[in-house]
């Protein structure tokens, strides 16, 4: 008799396929958003109107009517709202992370403890808890408690065939997961979501960024075989030596076919500084959905550069752009304020 292989497949999905929705914590005078919420309200509700054109939302708020008369005159019908209490608005790496387990979609539900202790979260912690206790998904999508780890979204980046991309600062940074080793985290992501390999950026930072290096302000998978990164040609940038020594990590790495990544360079995004400090702002930080692009500009002439350098990663999807400016007041931009959720979450897209 042929005993059956009852060994589970793990999938961790990468961001361009196709999705159920997308998730958004909204702003609200409580959060650090206070001295210029307007402004953010304003910048969430165009992330969230280009959202609806194309798949459903899932919006977390303080206030339901609050955020419909922010919204104004759209298709309320495609979204999901749930009054749950929150310490801010970075769903990549509070909301949940998807996998599928035997082809059924499943939650994990990872600590997320401010990025290394900097910031209050006990809040926004218990959300992706309380998302799932509401009944926010399909009934037939799983929940799992990851809570003895600490990991957030914006930390890795799937190419959907089993490689993850992340940098080894963000992983190892003090007040995360400080007492395991680096083999050891890697060995522990690869039995969770079922990975073949694990690509470690050690070079790469931008000014002014609180997450110790989060992948998806520097590089983004865009298919299996092609990356879009941060690169820096200016010599008297800050960010020159780092992020040309990023350049070079990334030239290295290998496909699984051991054939070289074609790498897309996005510009360095002009300098914007607030109170004297320097901005994160940064063209990775990207959104895929389906059928499009949610790219983050900054009213320079560089946008329309970086659009059209990630246009070629993406020829069949349309790129739209979104003002971030207001999001970079808080030291993140678009990707970061937002968390997809593959297909199978709502019975499809």
């Amino acid at each position: 008799m042929i005993k059956k292989n009852n060994t589970p497949t793990l999938h961790l999905p990468a961001e361009w396929e196709p999705q159920s929705g997308v998730m958004l914590t909204w702003p609200h005078r409580n959060t650090d958003w206070k001295p210029y919420l307007d402004e953010a309200i304003r910048c969430f509700t165009n992330i969230a109107q280009a959202i609806i054109r194309k798949e459903k939302l899932l919006i977390v708020c303080a206030s339901i009517n609050d955020v419909k008369a922010a919204l104004g005159n759209i298709d309320l019908s495609r979204i999901i709202f749930r009054e749950i209490p929150s310490d801010d608005t970075w769903a990549r790496d509070h909301g949940p992370i998807a996998i599928r387990l035997n082809n059924t979609p499943y939650i994990y539900d990872f600590a997320f403890n401010g990025w290394g202790l900097k910031f209050p979260a006990e809040r926004d912690n218990q959300i992706t808890r309380k998302l799932y206790d509401s009944h926010a998904f399909s009934p037939r999508v799983g929940y799992q408690d990851m809570l003895h780890v600490v990991l957030e979204g914006g930390s890795i980046e799937s190419d959907g065939t089993g490689t993850l991309l992340t940098t080894s600062r963000c992983l190892l940074s003090k007040n995360r997961n400080e007492y395991t080793s680096k083999e050891e985290i890697a060995a522990y992501l690869q039995v969770i979501f079922g990975l073949k390999r694990i690509l470690w950026l050690d070079k790469g930072y931008l000014a002014g960024d609180d997450t110790d290096g989060h992948i998806d302000t520097l590089a983004r998978f865009c298919n299996p075989q092609t990356i879009a990164y941060v690169q820096c040609t200016d010599e008297s940038d800050e960010h020159f030596k780092a992020l040309s020594q990023m350049e070079r990590e990334l030239q290295k790495f290998k496909t699984p076919a051991n054939k070289s990544y074609r790498l897309i360079p996005l510009p360095m995004a002009d300098p914007v500084y607030e109170d004297g400090e320097r901005l994160p702002a940064t063209y990775a930080n990207f959104l895929i959905i389906n059928g499009a692009i949610l790219m983050p500009v900054y009213n320079s002439p560089l946008d329309e550069i970086a659009c059209s350098q990630l246009q070629q990663a993406f020829p069949n999807r349309e790129i739209i752009s979104i003002n971030c400016l207001p999001l970079i007041k808080q030291h993140g931009s678009l990707h970061c304020v937002t968390m997809q959720l593959p297909e199978g979450f709502w019975g499809g897209s």
